[in-house]
């Protein structure tokens, strides 16, 4: 399909938008989201190949919310079609992982920006061919562009933490903890997709503690080496049930990072300590002000002004889709590269591919490592042979 002329990089309000998969997460995260910014975006087609899973998430869009935003939703079957007849600004992207590189290039190619589910795509390789498709669709500077949604990045508690440890408000970041301890039963890998390189990409270090460890990068920032293991201990699957790393970012901070599915306790925790505070955010799926804590050092504890500065804002916007696709249309109104994609995603989904290489096989990890002819950048098993999927006989 023909890029689309560069009217599409800028529409007129409100932006049209149309929805691939219509399954849980787009009518529980998704269709809210839209939503909350009915004023600024319609949703006017979906895609999904189950008619009566289809024709449900239509009858539900056109009842609206409390809000009163109801969409009239048009369906299709087919990408393809739905690109080709709607011309849609914004396509959010709701499929299995397997799906979303090919998807993602379709609508850019369309001229659609996209909003695309953990992971963007599978491995490096395929993130470099969605660059590309970038780069061939755009014909001047202003989009379109793909980003991934990654929620924890957003609210007010994560952009004032990050503003603290950007300008250096809490002192030199020395350690740190991410932690992604979930539990999932049998019934979940159930689900034919799940738990296998080729349609899920891994496991909880890909599919569940990415929105974690995208956060810790979004804090601490570029990271240069790693070392992990992983392991299958409970779940019969191909990819790994738990991982664990510990990592160096070019801050010199240093950091363990934890990731499972077979913890009854469940929790979500990252922890940064500083020369002058500790910050620690604690919460399950989504995080408000109050889930986030200074702790200042023994020396500042009588320093009321500086623990005045390190309170979260007054204003309370918790992390969710609605809150980054706030973002993403002021980016998408204004022709700049949204949050959540380019070189920071990338850098994000570089990072699992190297958790992958230093736990398979037992070395460090660098950085920049992982190019063309590296067999982690095709795949995050990286045909290593007691983890990439058997060949049938």
């Amino acid at each position: 399909m023909a890029a689309a002329a560069t009217a599409h990089t800028r529409p007129a309000a409100p932006v049209r938008a149309a929805v691939i998969g219509t399954g849980a997460i787009v009518i529980g995260s998704h269709l809210p989201a839209l939503r909350d910014h009915a004023d600024r975006v319609d949703l006017v087609a979906a895609v999904d190949v189950d008619a009566d899973r289809l024709d449900a998430f239509r009858a539900t869009a056109a009842e609206g919310g409390p809000a009163g935003a109801g969409f009239s939703v048009t369906g299709y079957s087919d990408v393809a079609a739905m690109l080709e007849k709607e011309r849609p600004d914004l396509v959010l992207i709701g499929t299995p992982p397997s799906l979303h590189r090919h998807q993602t290039v379709a609508a850019l190619r369309a001229g659609a920006w996209v909003l695309c589910e953990k992971p963007l795509c599978l491995t490096l390789a395929e993130y470099d061919e969605i660059a590309a498709a970038e780069q061939e669709a755009e014909k001047e500077t202003g989009g379109p562009y793909a980003s991934v949604v990654f929620q924890h990045r957003y609210g007010s508690g994560a952009v004032h933490a990050r503003e603290l440890l950007t300008e250096g408000a809490l002192g030199h970041p020395l350690v740190a903890h991410c932690q992604t301890t979930w539990h999932r039963d049998a019934a979940y890998y159930s689900v034919p997709w799940r738990g296998r390189w080729e349609s899920e990409g891994g496991g909880p270090s890909m599919g569940h503690g990415i929105h974690q460890m995208d956060l810790l990068l979004h804090l601490l920032g570029d990271w240069t080496e790693i070392r992990g293991m992983a392991g299958r201990l409970v779940h019969e699957v191909e990819s790994e049930d738990v991982s664990t790393a510990l990592v160096r970012f070019a801050n010199g901070a240093m950091a363990t990072v934890v990731n499972s599915v077979l913890s009854p306790d469940e929790v979500s925790r990252i922890r940064i300590d500083c020369a002058d505070a500790t910050v620690e955010l604690t919460h399950l799926y989504g995080h408000r002000n109050d889930d986030w804590v200074y702790t200042p050092a023994p020396h500042l504890r009588d320093d009321t002004a500086r623990q005045q500065r390190w309170r979260t804002p007054a204003a309370d916007l918790p992390s969710s889709h609605a809150a980054q696709l706030s973002g993403l249309l002021d980016a998408l109104r204004d022709g700049v590269r949204p949050p959540g994609g380019g070189p920071d995603a990338r850098r994000t989904l570089e990072f699992i591919a190297a958790l992958y290489k230093a736990a398979f096989t037992g070395r460090p990890v660098h950085a920049g490592e992982i190019v063309p002819g590296d067999p982690y950048y095709d795949a995050m098993h990286g045909n290593h042979p007691e983890w990439a999927p058997k060949k049938e006989s």
